[in-house]
């Protein structure tokens, strides 16, 4: 006997195939130009999604804070107004003091061991700290390594004594110029060269290419190559949107991911590079390079941030951070 297909059953059968039809949709927003490393990253995200997930996944990326800026970005997050945002790992301090390690200075040697630890278990380990808070990071954006720039050279951390620095918000970076007997201004980062220009503060810590992007350059004489610590992004996703996804749609979407990743990290990296080579060029600062010994004279003046701030960032991560440096310290 066959079956009888009832109107309503069959407006329930289409019903659904419509539904699950509905492709997922991810906003996508940040608050840079899309011609930067992670607007560009941004955009790679969207076309390689939509090339291998077409129909399922739709991503939709908003530039230069056209949907949301820095001031309500993770709020929109927690409330799944956007789904992916990539903001400096300083935004996070309010949710875990864990990725304070960054900020630590001279913790790391360079980015090479600033890759290892966030490729190592208890980086990944810090991706997953907020999920309390309804945040789950995804992957690590490199924006570069800070170098310090000033109206004096800075060579020994006497040299900075006395000089008043821009930082961003952040307990680390009180403390961390406090070691050296340098004031500290919280200033806005679209607020930095005109600060550095009047006078308000004598000198800053950015990596190469926000100083030649912003022009600093020209009003800062001197530049100290330091490296001390890293500018990063935290590519983040709501959790429970996250992980609503369909696990074979979210094991693709996480390799496209690991992909534009390596790819944000690398184009980074050659802008730091050409940027610095441009300040070079341009002749208008000294660029110092530190001697090992000068180097390491910086990093123990500032080695009692790290005993300050291991309550809250944790022993065994600050321990796991020394040890991806290719010259191991206690």
């Amino acid at each position: 006997m066959k079956p009888i297909i009832t109107l309503a059953g069959l407006v329930l059968a289409l019903t659904a195939t419509a539904v699950e039809a509905e492709p997922i949709v991810i906003k996508f927003s940040h608050v840079v130009a899309e011609d930067t490393p992670k607007g560009k990253g941004a955009l790679l995200f969207k076309k390689l999604v939509e090339e291998r997930l077409p129909g399922q996944v739709s991503v939709e990326v908003y530039p230069n804070s056209t949907l949301f800026g820095d001031a309500n970005e993770l709020e929109a997050l927690a409330n799944d107004e956007v789904q992916l945002l990539a903001p400096s790992l300083a935004k996070f301090e309010k949710y875990t003091k864990q990725v304070q390690v960054f900020d630590l200075p001279f913790l790391f040697d360079d980015l090479e061991a600033v890759n290892r630890f966030q490729k190592r278990a208890k980086g990944r380990q810090l991706l997953r700290s907020m999920e309390k808070e309804n945040i789950t990071g995804l992957a690590y954006w490199h924006n570069g390594m800070k170098q310090l720039s000033a109206t004096k050279a800075l060579m020994l951390p006497s040299d900075a004594m006395g000089l008043a620095f821009r930082i961003q918000p952040s307990a680390v970076l009180e403390s961390q110029f406090a070691q050296v007997g340098a004031p500290t201004k919280k200033i806005p980062f679209a607020e930095v060269y005109t600060s550095l220009q009047n006078g308000t503060v004598q000198g800053a810590e950015n990596p190469w290419s926000n100083i030649y992007s912003k022009k600093m350059h020209t009003v800062q004489p001197y530049i100290t190559e330091s490296n001390h610590g890293v500018l990063d992004y935290m590519l983040v996703s709501n959790t429970r949107f996250w992980f609503g996804i369909p696990h074979q749609i979210r094991t693709e979407l996480e390799g496209i991911i690991d992909e534009v990743t390596f790819e944000v990290n690398r184009a980074a990296e050659e802008a730091n590079q050409a940027d610095r080579e441009r300040i070079r060029k341009a002749g208008t600062s000294e660029i110092i390079e530190l001697t090992p010994e000068q180097r390491e004279a910086w990093r123990e003046a500032m080695r009692p941030v790290w005993q300050e701030f291991e309550p809250v960032i944790g022993a065994d991560i600050i321990k796991a951070a020394q040890t991806v440096n290719r010259k191991q310290r206690n």
